[in-house]
């Protein structure tokens, strides 16, 4: 009887806009609190990253210890040349999927570049100072993809202060800019930097996700996440490295150091499935530039995934090639012992 009354339905009418208040108040506290925590995080992160990439301001060797390796080479480095956009800590694991092949020869060692930027000037000294503090009689270098291309470099300017280097392993390596795929997103972030622009800290990652979608034949969805929560970690290589990266890999010319290697022997090993770095191209661009030092292009590391220089994700594979380029090459140092040989 009361279903027409004015002042039942002007009640309801309240009762309906004390409710949406009431939930649009819980709402908006709710967007409020988990805005004010996402930006609390973003900032906390940032600082953190401001304060860890100062601490790698400076170019380090990073020792991976092996108590074996030591004691029978105590004169003797690997050291791994890490990637584009590769972490100290990556590096690490990098060489220790590494360890059951490499130690066979030698103690193993990362180069660390400082997050101000990528100076070979500065690699080159340091490698220098670290082969005159340890007294190192034999190098070995693992040029991991790009690390490659700085690895060589190192090795001809090294060799000019009497330091010969007897291998360089080249996984992946592209010999120019000619061999990455990426060419255009590549090409860009060169003329970025070159004109003055500065990526800010803030986006890293962002990049590194779409790259790994694009390339997602060569990644599992787990690995593609694993990988760009890498470079969101504070621990990720700065901006700044990432941009001086790509400037050394745009303007590499490898004919440079055709006269300048002497004796060292270089080994390029990839996969033809690699949708980073043109297998091909890549093989036969070393093989050409440097004749009297390249020994092989024939090795593969069929069935890695992701293809492209990745023996974190496939060590067994990188053990196998790895093993079986140092029994051809690398002879056994004095007193390495009956395990050299295996």
């Amino acid at each position: 009887m009361h279903e027409h009354d004015p002042v039942i339905h002007e009640q309801d009418d309240d009762g309906r806009a004390l409710r949406q208040a009431r939930d649009f108040r819980e709402s908006s506290r709710r967007s409020f609190l988990i805005g004010s925590a996402a930006a609390t995080v973003v900032a906390a992160d940032l600082v953190a990253t401001r304060v860890i990439q100062s601490q790698r301001d400076q170019t380090r060797i990073l020792p991976l210890d092996d108590e074996d390796a030591r004691a029978r080479f105590p004169n003797d480095r690997w050291v791994l040349f890490p990637g584009y956009k590769t972490s100290w800590e990556e590096g690490l694991w990098i060489l220790n999927s590494l360890r059951p092949a490499l130690s066979r020869r030698a103690q193993m060692a990362v180069m660390g570049y400082s997050n101000r930027g990528l100076d070979i000037n500065n690699v080159v000294a340091t490698m220098n100072r670290y082969v005159d503090n340890f007294r190192l009689e034999k190098l070995y270098f693992y040029g991991h993809s790009f690390g490659g291309m700085v690895a060589v470099e190192v090795a001809a300017r090294l060799r000019d202060r009497g330091i010969p280097v007897e291998l360089i392993f080249l996984d992946s390596s592209p010999s120019s800019r000619y061999d990455v795929r990426d060419a255009r997103m590549f090409d860009g972030v060169v003329r970025l930097y070159e004109a003055g622009v500065r990526v800010p800290i803030s986006l890293r990652g962002t990049y590194e996700l779409g790259e790994r979608i694009v390339h997602k034949n060569e990644r599992t969805w787990s690995q593609i996440v694993n990988q760009t929560l890498e470079q969101l970690s504070p621990l990720a290589p700065s901006s700044e490295l990432i941009q001086t990266e790509s400037s050394y890999i745009y303007h590499f010319d490898v004919s440079r150091f055709r006269l300048s290697l002497g004796d060292t022997k270089v080994v390029f090993a990839g996969n033809p499935k690699d949708g980073v770095v043109d297998y091909t191209t890549a093989r036969a661009g070393w093989a050409r530039s440097l004749p009297d030092n390249v020994v092989s292009v024939d090795h593969r590391t069929d069935g890695a995934l992701p293809a492209h220089a990745s023996p974190q994700w496939n060590p067994v594979i990188y053990q196998d090639v790895l093993s079986a380029v140092q029994r051809e090459y690398v002879p056994v140092p004095r007193g390495g012992g009956w395990k050299s040989f295996f």
